[in-house]
């Protein structure tokens, strides 16, 4: 097939485009001007580059036409800025994306792939692991737009018959991830004990995440993406919840040595716990994670 992937010179993206070659599918990669193509140099003769903005419809509409599915997995902000401009949050990433299904009917595009937010659409738990059938009240404007943007998918298929997948990622970390961006506590932990920095906790270091590693996520993003299952939301991630005091932790332990951390104040961006039902990703689609968080942040390392 030929396969778009918007956003495909990031942490994610590019590790997705590496496994459709893999795959032996025809890749074309969208994402904005200035933006590195370093994460693909190993495969940049393979690959077809566009580059432009995702609110500029001309510019989107090169990058889609002629392909079979389309992966989005672009994104203008991150929990914390949103939390700044919900307005340009919704502009660019919920109206973006209309235009972007506009065009996938247009052309015809057979599957749209969507990389929600399994960490964020949730809101704060009524039950733990939280199922894929679990009420979804978003607490910042970045969980709230990726919801929008689910729920659009499914307005689409019903008045357009647009088929998509709608993956609910926990939180990936690995090979390629900026630890600068804000986002990806340990890429950022691992960042800044290279540097001689202590490590910065959020609270009193009780809130709990489901990590899962990047070449784990990957593997399971394209299994549902070219399935004929009927599913039509999924989460991915290990279904095993760390504590960030458990985290530092693991750290000490990987690195033989204490961990200097810094303790600053809790944020209301910040749910207490969150852990993904993989019960679906198990039993449906019979796949689990297997690389440990102990072995992954040592790859980090590595």
């Amino acid at each position: 097939m030929r396969v778009s992937v918007l956003g495909g010179c990031g942490f994610i993206g590019s590790s997705i485009v590496d496994r459709l070659l893999k795959m032996g599918h025809e890749v074309v990669v969208f994402d904005r001007p200035g933006m590195s193509a370093g994460n693909l140099d190993a495969v940049a003769r393979d690959v077809r580059f566009v580059w432009g903005d995702f609110l500029n419809r001309e510019e989107v509409e090169v990058a889609i036409e002629g392909s079979d599915v389309v992966f989005h997995l672009i994104s203008t902000t991150l929990p914390s800025s949103a939390m700044k401009g919900p307005e340009y949050d919704i502009e660019t990433n919920v109206m973006g994306s209309i235009r972007l299904f506009d065009l996938c009917v247009k052309h015809q595009i057979k599957k749209v792939v969507f990389l929600s937010s399994g960490g964020t659409v949730y809101g704060i738990p009524k039950a733990v692991p939280i199922k894929e059938s679990s009420p979804e009240y978003p607490i910042t404007p970045y969980g709230l737009s990726k919801l929008a943007i689910e729920k659009l998918l499914h307005l689409y298929r019903h008045h357009h018959g647009l088929d998509y997948s709608v993956i609910r990622l926990s939180n990936p970390y690995g090979v390629r991830q900026n630890p600068l961006t804000g986002q990806g506590v340990i890429a950022s932990w691992a960042y800044r004990i290279k540097n001689g920095l202590p490590i910065e906790i959020w609270g009193d270091g009780n809130v709990v995440r489901d990590y899962i590693y990047i070449d784990d996520a990957i593997e399971a993003i394209t299994k549902i993406s070219f399935s004929e299952r009927a599913e039509k939301i999924v989460n991915v991630g290990s279904g095993v919840g760390h504590s960030l005091n458990q985290l530092h932790r693991i750290f000490e332990n990987c690195r033989h040595e204490a961990v200097p951390v810094t303790y600053l104040p809790g944020r209301k961006i910040d749910v207490p716990v969150n852990v993904l039902d993989v019960g679906l990703l198990r039993g449906a689609y019979g796949w689990e994670a297997k690389v440990d968080i102990n072995d992954g942040i040592s790859r980090m390392f590595q």
